[in-house]
């Protein structure tokens, strides 16, 4: 399946979340645009970079009502450790076997290494924006921010 893209409406879907909790894209339809970022793995370098950047930017995406969801194929257990080892305030979401990661066309780099790659989508579910990039981690943040200040 090819990426989504800007202007196409973003598949629904439902993952545990870290607590264990089923949670629903659809849920937040209508109430706040959402920041969906695929990451490849909790705890490695570039990933706790990008999730702490996120932290650090929080108050900005609150003022802009935007929820921030983090997505990789660990554990609800292991997303449990890296929100608590790390102060991580967003909801980070299990996607155990990549269905939610091929439903977007997130694609793996080296066909090994997981895709990073964020979503901006609107109320009405529709993709906004998206920023592909495996090593520049902190660009994931400034591109969703742009990409929200400018809806």
């Amino acid at each position: 399946m090819s990426q989504i893209q800007p202007g196409q409406r973003a598949p629904d879907f439902e993952l545990p979340d870290q607590n264990g909790a089923p949670v629903r894209l659809s849920q937040f339809r209508a109430q706040s645009p959402v920041v969906l970022f695929f990451y490849p793995k909790d705890d490695t370098t570039g990933c706790t970079i990008e999730a702490c950047t996120f932290r650090d930017e929080m108050p900005r995406f609150d003022s802009l009502a935007a929820k921030v969801i983090g997505v990789s194929s660990d554990s609800s257990e292991s997303h449990s450790r890296f929100a608590a080892k790390h102060g991580l305030p967003y909801t980070l979401l299990s996607d155990n076997g990549g269905k939610v990661k091929k439903m977007f066309g997130v694609k793996n780099t080296f066909a090994f290494i997981p895709g990073r790659v964020t979503f901006v989508i609107d109320r009405d579910g529709i993709v906004r924006h998206v920023f592909s990039s495996q090593t520049q981690f902190q660009k994931h943040i400034e591109e969703a921010l742009r990409a929200l200040t400018q809806a």
